[in-house]
C-alpha cells in the first residue's frame, strides 16, 4: 500500500479495516486448530494430571505466539504492497 502523505482515502482505511479483520479472523482459527492438535488429546483420553496440565499449557502458549506471528505476517504483508503484475517487470512501459 503507497501512501504520499496526507490523509488517507476511504478506500485505503476500508482496505486496511479488511486486512486488520482477516489477520486477525484467520489467526484465531490457526490459532484454534493448533491448539485443538496439541491439546486434544487431553480432552479425549484419560491422561495423567501432569500430561493434561503440561497438553494445555504448550498448546496455549503455541496457540499464542502462532496468534501473534500470524497477525503480524499479515499486516507487514500489507503494508508492502501489492506485488507487480507481470513477474520480472518493474516499469509498466516495458
Amino acid at each position: 500500500m503507497e501512501h504520499t502523505g496526507g490523509r488517507r482515502t476511504q478506500s485505503e482505511r476500508d482496505a486496511m479495516t479488511v486486512e486488520i479483520g482477516y489477520a486477525l479472523f484467520s489467526a484465531a482459527f490457526a490459532a484454534a486448530v493448533l491448539f485443538g492438535a496439541v491439546a486434544g488429546p487431553a480432552l479425549l483420553f484419560d491422561l495423567p494430571g501432569v500430561v493434561e496440565q503440561a497438553e494445555f499449557a504448550l498448546g496455549s502458549a503455541l496457540a499464542a505466539v502462532l496468534f501473534l506471528v500470524r497477525v503480524i505476517s499479515v499486516l507487514f504483508r500489507f503494508r508492502q504492497g501489492p506485488q507487480p503484475s507481470q513477474p520480472g517487470r518493474t516499469n509498466p512501459d516495458s
